[in-house]
């Protein structure tokens, strides 16, 4: 005869593999058991690339697995994400996202054919990519400080140039004329590349540009690097100030990539990958790849991440409001 506890147990149990299957768990204590492909929404060499290419080494050595990047570019990222909404939830479709598909689509108000918050599994965060603020030389004005000065004094007359309307780097321009209670114009360019190369020879102001992008001009005295858009300041970049420093509060702007699985992929594999990932960026090989490029390596649990995405949706859903770019 069992005891109480033997058959609360057994309920339990029960309960648990009907909600999970025993396909799922055999499936995960295997996982992987046969190659994994990492879609990227954007061509490759671009920054979520080169992270998908890091990620996707270190899980091929560490589980044993070929781990392979399958490139859909296209709508910023909108179609690898897509793709990746719909596959099959079996931990073998696995996509790295950026914050442009992710939630500042979404918080522009734009009409997706996938559900940011519905049909994905969070896995982790896995890098940061700060912004630095940088201007043309003849701008006169060698601090936060003095660029807000300028553009109070002569409102209208500077511009700011973005990687295109309701980028990730045009949102910050936004934020920090808000922030500063400034008017300063907004240029749009299809990407970074050209939006520096206009920098460069002078034909509009100023930028907010990924470090690793920016930085080499900035050394070389082909542009000015007032502040970085961060809570501390970079590695990289020791004596340049942040823009918090010039008063302006705990400013912070920049772009991220993290790593979702379709939604109802199980949770063991999932967690599985967020530990691995975790595990990948905080190594001495990885983490010296990633700030090599200027990235910041995090790493972090589902839950972590997901509620990260949520604050990111509100953050610039916000700011898109005040400066009217909802749909």
């Amino acid at each position: 005869m069992k005891s109480i506890g033997q058959v609360l147990m057994i309920a339990a149990m029960s309960a648990f593999l009907a909600l999970v299957g025993p396909g799922d768990l055999a499936a995960s204590a295997d996982y992987p058991s046969k190659p994994v492909r990492i879609v990227v929404g954007y061509p490759a060499g671009g920054g979520t690339d080169i992270v998908a290419r890091i990620l996707a080494e270190e899980l091929s050595k560490r589980l044993g697995q070929q781990f392979f990047v399958e490139n859909r570019p296209g709508a910023s990222g909108q179609i690898g994400a897509d793709e990746i909404a719909k596959a099959n939830p079996d931990g073998y479709n696995l996509f790295m996202t950026a914050s442009p598909e992710m939630a500042i689509a979404r918080a522009l108000g734009k009409k997706l054919p996938y559900d940011p918050g519905r049909d994905f599994h969070p896995i982790s965060l896995v890098t940061r990519v700060p912004f630095i603020l940088v201007v043309h030389p003849s701008v006169q004005a060698k601090s936060v400080h003095e660029l807000i000065d300028l553009a109070k004094k002569k409102p209208g007359d500077l511009n700011f140039a973005s990687f295109g309307a309701g980028t990730s780097n045009h949102l910050v321009g936004e934020l920090f004329k808000s922030t500063a209670g400034i008017d300063v114009v907004h240029v749009p360019y299809k990407g970074s590349a050209p939006a520096i190369t206009d920098l460069l020879g002078g034909h509009v102001d100023m930028t907010f540009d990924a470090l690793a992008v920016a930085l080499p001009y900035v050394e070389s005295g082909k542009l000015r690097g007032l502040a970085v858009a961060t809570s501390q300041r970079s590695p990289l970049a020791p004596n340049i100030p942040t823009i918090a420093e010039a008063g302006l509060g705990e400013f912070e702007g920049g772009t991220w990539y993290g790593l979702v699985a379709p939604k109802d992929t199980p949770k063991e594999i999932t967690t599985k990958l967020a530990e691995m990932v975790k595990e990948i960026v905080t190594s001495s090989e990885a983490k010296a790849k990633l700030e090599k490029r200027g990235l910041v390596p995090v790493g972090s649990t589902p839950e972590e991440f997901q509620t990260f995405v949520q604050s990111e949706i509100k953050r610039w859903s916000d700011v898109a409001r005040k400066a009217g770019l909802v749909e």
